[in-house]
């Protein structure tokens, strides 16, 4: 129980640890590359700025566009001039230079990593795709009118995305250490939240066992002493009910040592024919269930064998068949109550369905805890204190299954997986 609490503490911290790295790393890279890509959309708008043809590239006819090349002295705050800063003057810019027929006029190619046919076949796909900005494999481009000209420049981006794939690789990595380093801090953490509560839970059953134990020999003597004036004495209706209340409280003391029993200590374990326990324990509740004028039938397959104790498993039968006797309903269209056992995947599924009031599904939640009985059983029964479920499913916790209870249909179904012998 505590362990899956454990877990559940150390889920939610790690879901809110990961989700808050993912998104500061999203906000990072994006942030990042947005700032990267508006800096070299600039310096590739200065550069087309500044760009005029060479005298032998213009056509004689053509006036010179005027483009003031001088450097800018003035920009943001207290920053050079773009064309100044080493980051533009590093980078590797191309152009391509067209008239209005799309004749070249002039291709300036640097770099040995792109022809110039390259160039200008990706110049005119900008032409005639008439965007503005863009980028191309790895090169951005910006489009712009000259006058008597286009102007289609380029700036190579490769070192940008690399330095976006480095950054993104190494926040990655180290942000997963951090992550696993913050693991092992959240699995301390939890220990010592759910500590103090494993304590209170170990000590309140410790309280249960000790207080049953306590209690059995002054109910014991209750008896004796009862049993002794029931002799004496002629019939008398205060000593009747003394000796019905010492009753009671003796099978309440008996159950809650059970139960205390069945969760503080772990039986001995051997490998078990379930099959046989089952066979074996509805034999007698026949008769019982042919009495309240139930039928009890029985669906077993032969030979299933899991790793248990024989006798917590069959003391599990007794409380699932002793609850759908106490708690069915009888119908004149059907008083069966069905068990079936068979082997499903790797677990022993153990069933046992009657007619039944439906079952709240909050109600469904807490029928396995210690004194919890549905209101309509409180009223009827006085022989019964909650806590047959609880063994119940105390018993399967020891043998690491798992218990349910289902209502479908006007029909009540507790089913029981515990893992087969492997």
């Amino acid at each position: 129980m505590f362990q899956k609490s454990r877990i559940k503490i150390v889920t939610a911290i790690m879901t809110i640890l990961v989700l808050l790295w993912l998104s500061t790393l999203c906000v990072i890279y994006i942030s990042s590359y947005m700032e990267l890509s508006h800096r070299n959309q600039d310096m590739l708008q200065r550069h087309v700025e500044m760009y005029t043809l060479s005298q032998d590239a213009a056509p004689p006819a053509m006036e010179k566009p005027g483009i003031d090349n001088e450097p800018r002295t003035q920009q943001q705050g207290d920053r050079p001039p773009m064309e100044d800063m080493p980051a533009f003057q590093l980078s590797t810019f191309y152009s391509v230079a067209m008239d209005a027929n799309g004749t070249v006029l002039e291709t300036n190619n640097d770099s040995s990593v792109y022809t110039s046919e390259e160039l200008e076949n990706m110049a005119r796909a900008v032409i005639a795709a008439g965007e503005t900005t863009g980028t191309r494999k790895n090169l951005l481009y910006y489009m712009a009118d000259k006058g008597s000209y286009t102007l289609v420049a380029f700036m190579d981006n490769t070192i940008m995305r690399e330095s976006m794939t480095t950054l993104f690789r190494y926040t990655l990595f180290f942000g997963a250490l951090a992550i696993l380093a913050l693991f092992f801090v959240a699995v301390f953490l939890a220990r010592k939240i759910v500590r103090p509560l494993e304590e209170s839970y170990q000590k309140q059953k410790q309280f249960v066992s000790d207080a049953g134990h306590e209690l059995k020999t002054p109910i014991s003597v209750i008896s004796t002493n009862a049993d002794l004036l029931a002799r004496e004495l002629p019939a008398n209706q205060w000593l009747a009910n003394i000796q019905y209340e010492n009753e009671r409280m003796g099978k309440l003391v008996g159950q809650l040592l059970e139960l205390a029993k069945t969760e503080n200590t772990s039986p001995p374990m051997e490998s078990v024919n379930f099959s046989r326990i089952v066979t074996g324990e509805a034999l007698p509740f026949e008769s019982i269930f042919f009495e309240k004028g139930f039928s009890l039938e029985c669906h077993i397959q032969s030979d299933v064998i899991v790793h248990g104790c024989s006798g917590q498993l069959k003391q599990l039968i007794a409380i699932l068949l002793d609850n759908a006797l106490r708690h069915g309903k009888k119908t004149p269209e059907d008083n069966h109550v069905h068990m079936t056992l068979k082997s499903e995947h790797s677990y022993a599924l153990l069933t046992v369905v009657n007619q039944g009031d439906p079952i709240d599904p909050q109600q469904q939640k807490q029928i396995f805890e210690r004194f919890y009985r549905i209101d309509s059983a409180r009223n009827s029964e006085t022989q019964h204190y909650g806590l047959g479920l609880s063994i119940a499913k105390a018993i399967v916790t020891t043998h690491h299954g798992k218990i349910e209870v289902y209502c479908t249909e006007g029909k009540v179904t507790f089913m029981v997986r515990i893992p087969l012998q492997k």
